[in-house]
């Protein structure tokens, strides 16, 4: 299974770019993906995404960078190595489905499954078996990467966000959650919580 992250700047299907994408195989944590690109002439951007990843719209849009067409083809090539044809991520409603438009606004066969594994609704879950509620905030769920992270018995206070450091988090949240156990060395410093072991 892939667990996947992207960077990009809006909220919009149709107006969003997509400038990096990181992933880390689940079942094989030594298999990375990490890179980036220059976001289309045309892609907007909020100016909250350049706070979260901590980029200039001009290094968005530098075009000594290699396309978002160019980034997709070396990114679903590395997918078709996966022993699990899934993607897995914090909210795959957003990642996957911006990969899958901008697949097909480059006429690029997608090449993962249609179904997805998805972290805020596995630990939601997690969260609802142990307190019986839901956690949230203002009237919705407020299980993002962080409060994940919490219930795995992490801390998260990175400042900018990196794709690849989002989708590792992700994958040892999931490997904490789904199986007990840790996954990555570089999280062994924050114990797995008794209420997870098997």
């Amino acid at each position: 299974m892939i667990v996947v992250d992207l960077e990009f700047t809006e909220f919009n299907f149709l107006k969003s770019g997509i400038w990096q994408i990181g992933a880390i195989e689940l079942e094989n944590p030594e298999n990375v993906f990490l890179d980036e690109c220059r976001i289309d002439d045309e892609d907007e951007i909020m100016a909250g995404a350049l706070k979260v990843v901590g980029k200039t719209e001009a290094e968005l849009r530098d075009k000594g960078k290699q396309s978002q067409k160019q980034l997709l083809e070396k990114f679903f090539k590395w997918c078709g190595k996966a022993k699990i044809n899934n993607f897995a991520c914090q909210g795959p409603q957003w990642d996957m489905a911006l990969l899958m438009v901008k697949a097909s606004k480059y006429c690029l066969k997608f090449p993962m499954h249609k179904r997805a594994f998805d972290l805020h609704s596995i630990a939601s879950l997690k969260y609802i078996q142990m307190n019986k509620k839901l956690l949230t905030d203002k009237g919705h769920s407020d299980m993002g990467l962080k409060n994940a992270c919490k219930l795995c018995g992490m801390i998260d206070e990175r400042g900018e966000h990196n794709a690849l450091e989002d989708a590792k988090l992700t994958a040892e949240c999931l490997s904490r959650i789904l199986y007990g156990k840790g996954l990555l060395d570089e999280y062994k410093k924050f114990k797995v919580p008794e209420y997870l072991k098997k």
